[in-house]
């Protein structure tokens, strides 16, 4: 510091990291320098920004004071590092080309909503952009989905190909521009434009081409729509042709569709629109969020059979709002440009030659997608946004860890992926990478592997997967060369990741409940309560073993797994207990199943939560075979939500050595007791969920009164069902448990990289 006469002058380097990037962040602090009086400079780099200030001592503080509370809203501050420098000669203030010197460790921002003063612009016929599809600014418009690169400059993006014109780049160029430094700015006249094509590819001669879309969607038709993250399929969802002919083409026989709606009151008239629900809903990151339907509320039947929720998301891209205002329609399907199990897809060619027998006619443009991102799904639950999918609007937002650790790559499961690179101390899951159960998944796998590492600047030498021999994941990694493998036992993943995102240490309570998991006794695990930490486990209960017949398929047949809880209570002979679901199962099936389970040929234990929800859906009647993946479970919450009963099925706890094994005999005396007296499914199943939350609870009392521990992470896929969730925490906290649960990363398979990574990272960091 230097005294100038009376005046007392510093200056400063200040290193800012974070999501700073892309979001306006140095326009914004151009403007603060300027309004503080001060010169200096400021440049990105691959650590985030560095900026110099130089002025009177009060200016510089008050400089210091602002920065971090009046960031960009998109902006989100992670560390800001000053120090002293030397005076400069210097009379303004400017903004330096990026810097390529450190290492990559700057946050990319995610993908989020068009803002308002672009819609409006966009709405406005004495606006250059009116009606111009890739309107945005630096608050708003594509960041993750369109980056080669760090750090996050036009170049090193897919507008790179597109020259700002004369009138953008004076934008671009201007501090008091909202669309200074924005880097995918562009108008009408330099950057990308729509077409529509027809089913075969070919361009449709029309002036409008998203006019054209609404008519042709008005009309019944099947479009499929270029957005953010990859290409729509879109039908009118009060079109019941058209949405008939949408999941005859897909291939989707009855999972639900998204519907997109124009405002949030459009929502609110076919669903109950809580005010977490609004909020998630409007918020930049524009998930899906599911919703329960209005009773009186008109729906197409095949939008979402058997479901009492919808999942309803708003217009996120400019091009979203023109087809609604070019429209007249209230409700467009939009899923995935995808056959069942694929992933999405993002490149024109490739969509026509995978879409063609789906799509009548695609709308698409010139700006290329560099990374499929599907829609993020978000369900409220227990007061808190639960995150389903995590993909666009809230991909590569890192998740902060408690400490650092090496860096290490998880590679997740095998179904509904994600994968995870953590670098210092925070992790960066991939978006929803799907099933890796076909080609196309496996190289989004890999695609997603590569991107994370690569704008990351990191090749982790730790690799973390499951211990399932045959998962696709767990072979990628046993093929890498030169790297240190480590195995973590898949329901141990799920504890961890839920006490990372809670940032806990030490042991606690882990009930992790899901499908699918293998277990260190090589059964299939899936009705667990551990005693972990990030160090290790203890099995300290879990539901007895039954026989899973067939394998993958009693998965696909939920009725053999009721056969195979009524054999392991009643005995061979289960046509003689008269329970009508019985009836439609083919006789011939029925005795292979038995004599498989009987001479133990495919029929693995488990010991599954999962499976159980299963067996009692068919049961009662619900269903005995799926369409997708856990749709039994899914309507069992359904059924169960018809019924306010605080009745609950009872299970056995028994002491087996020092674990506590979870018996279901009781469950299913009474269970068959209610099928014989006519009793109403949903009875049957409320009484389920309440009798399943409350012998957790008391497993967790039993523990904790030989462990002393209080804790209780709730984890796995099952606790995607909300009433199960809301039912066990309620129960937590009258018995005085800290109960813990995931917001941040889903609680299914999803989250599970998380749990490797960490677990990993603290086995080889120590």
């Amino acid at each position: 510091m230097k005294e100038t006469g009376r005046t007392s002058v510093s200056r400063k380097v200040i290193e800012v990291t974070g999501i700073v990037q892309g979001v306006g962040f140095r326009p914004y602090v151009y403007r603060l320098a300027n309004d503080c009086g001060l010169t200096g400079l400021i440049a990105n780099t691959p650590a985030g920004v560095s900026l110099e200030v130089q002025g009177e001592v009060e200016a510089v503080e008050r400089f210091l004071e602002r920065l971090p509370r009046e960031i960009p809203p998109l902006a989100k501050i992670s560390g800001i590092v000053p120090r002293d420098a030397e005076l400069q000669q210097e009379t303004a203030f400017r903004i330096k080309a990026s810097s390529m010197r450190a290492a990559a460790r700057a946050l990319i921002s995610a993908d989020v909503s068009v803002c308002e003063d672009c819609l409006r612009e966009m709405m406005n016929p004495r606006d250059r952009r009116f009606r111009y599809p890739f309107i945005n600014c630096t608050n708003c418009g594509p960041r993750f989905t369109i980056i080669h690169d760090i750090p996050y400059d036009r170049a090193r993006t897919s507008m790179a190909k597109f020259k700002m014109c004369g009138a953008c780049q004076a934008e671009y160029e201007s501090p008091a521009s909202r669309r200074f430094h924005s880097q995918p700015n562009a108008c009408w006249d330099c950057g990308p434009q729509v077409v529509l094509l027809g089913a075969d590819g070919a361009r449709m001669d029309v002036a409008e081409p998203i006019r054209e879309t609404a008519r042709l969607l008005q009309q019944g038709s099947v479009v499929a729509i270029k957005g953010l993250g990859g290409f729509h399929l879109a039908c009118d969802a009060q079109n019941e042709k058209a949405v008939g002919k949408l999941r005859e083409r897909k291939r989707r026989v009855e999972k639900p569709f998204a519907i997109m709606v124009r405002r949030v009151e459009d929502a609110a008239r076919l669903c109950v629109v809580d005010a977490i629900s609004k909020k998630q809903m409007s918020s930049f990151e524009r998930p899906i969020v599911l919703l329960p339907r209005r009773a009186e509320a008109a729906f197409v039947p095949g939008i979402a059979p058997g479901n009492r929720y919808l999942g309803l998301f708003l217009p996120y891209t400019p091009l979203h709002h023109l087809l609604f205002q070019g429209g007249k329609f209230e409700a467009l399907v939009m899923t995935s440009g995808n056959l069942s199990e694929e992933p999405i897809a993002i490149d024109n060619e490739e969509a026509i030659r995978r879409l063609n027998r789906i799509a009548d006619a695609f709308l698409v443009h010139d700006r290329e997608i560099v990374r499929r991102c599907d829609d993020s799904v978000v369900r409220v639950a227990a007061g808190q946004p639960q995150k389903i999918r995590r993909a666009r609007g809230f991909v590569p937002v890192a998740v902060q860890l408690e400490q650092e650790m090496p860096a290490v790559l998880a590679v997740g499961g095998e179904l509904k992926n994600t994968v995870c690179v953590v670098r210092g101390s925070e992790a960066f899951l991939s978006q929803h990478v799907g099933d890796l159960e076909n080609l196309e998944s496996y190289r989004f796998f890999e695609e997603a592997v590569e991107h994370l590492q690569r704008i990351l600047e990191t090749e982790p030498k730790v690799i973390a997967h499951d211990l399932h021999p045959d998962y696709f994941s767990t072979k990628w990694a046993q093929e890498r060369a030169g790297v240190e493998l480590v195995g973590v036992q898949h329901h141990h993943a799920h504890v961890v990741a839920c006490m990372a995102e809670n940032h806990l240490d030490g042991k606690v309570i882990g009930i992790a409940l899901d499908g699918t998991g293998y277990g260190t006794d090589g059964a299939i695990w899936g009705g667990e309560v551990l005693v972990a930490d990030y160090g290790g486990f203890e099995r300290a209960a879990h539901f007895e073993y039954v026989p899973l017949p067939g394998g993958a398929a009693a998965i696909h047949e939920p009725w053999r797994m009721a056969v195979s809880y009524l054999t392991k209570h009643y005995g061979n002979e289960v046509e003689k207990l008269g329970l009508p679901f019985l009836a439609e199962i083919d006789s011939r099936k029925l005795r292979v199943v038995l004599q498989m389970m009987e001479r133990e040929i495919n029929s693995p234990r488990t010991s599954s939560c999962g499976r159980l929800f299963d067996a009692v859906a068919a049961l009662v009647g619900l269903r005995g075979t799926v369409n997708f993946e856990a749709q039994a479970a899914i309507e069992l919450e359904m059924a169960a939500r018809d019924s306010g009963s605080e009745a609950a099925y009872p299970l056995d706890l028994n002491l087996q050595g020092a674990t506590w094994q979870i018996g279901t005999k009781p469950l299913f005396d009474w269970l068959l007791k209610d099928i014989r007296q006519h009793t109403s499914v949903a009875s049957m199943s409320r009484k389920f969920h309440n009798g399943l939350a409350l012998v957790f609870v008391d497993a967790a009392e039993r523990i904790r009164d030989r462990t002393e521990l209080n804790r209780v992470c709730l984890s796995g896929g099952c606790f995607l069902n909300a009433l199960l969730l809301e039912t066990m925490i309620a129960e937590m906290k009258e018995r005085s448990f800290e109960v813990f649960f995931h917001t941040e990363v889903p609680a299914g398979d999803g989250g599970i990289s998380l749990g490797q990574a960490v677990i990993a990272g603290r086995r080889v960091g120590g």
